[in-house]
């Protein structure tokens, strides 16, 4: 699912996203006040992009960092900007890290023949 696409995301929907059971997310809203979805008629969360955004880093700083919930609060309200760059600068790394084994498991798989073969044909064209 591509969440670009959607401007709404019901409290299922991100609980699945993170692998979260939905009463942690309603938890979550009253202990961080930068986490408040807009809520429908008939009181139905509606979380969108920055919500989930939101989301994300408390996850990785609660489930991922292992910090309290009053240290992510802490965290969050003094410099949310950095912890956010931070936040992604480490999940962009992590997408190189797999994309790097990802690369090294396709070349072990070459044998020492083929990656001379390979040399030939990149100097004889």
């Amino acid at each position: 699912m591509d969440k670009d696409l959607k401007l709404y995301y019901s409290i299922s929907e991100v609980a699945r996203m993170f692998d979260v059971n939905e009463s942690l997310l309603r938890f979550w809203e009253k202990e961080f006040p930068q986490l408040s979805p807009k809520k429908g008629s008939r009181g139905i969360r509606q979380y969108r992009k920055e919500d989930v955004e939101t989301v994300k880093l408390i996850y990785h700083l609660v489930k991922e960092r292992g910090m309290t919930l009053p240290g992510a609060r802490q965290r969050m309200k003094d410099n949310k900007e950095t912890t956010l760059r931070n936040f992604e600068v480490v999940d962009r790394l992590k997408t190189i890290r797999e994309e790097l084994l990802s690369m090294k498991n396709a070349l072990d798989g070459f044998t020492y023949e083929q990656v001379e073969e390979l040399k030939k044909d990149i100097h004889a064209g």
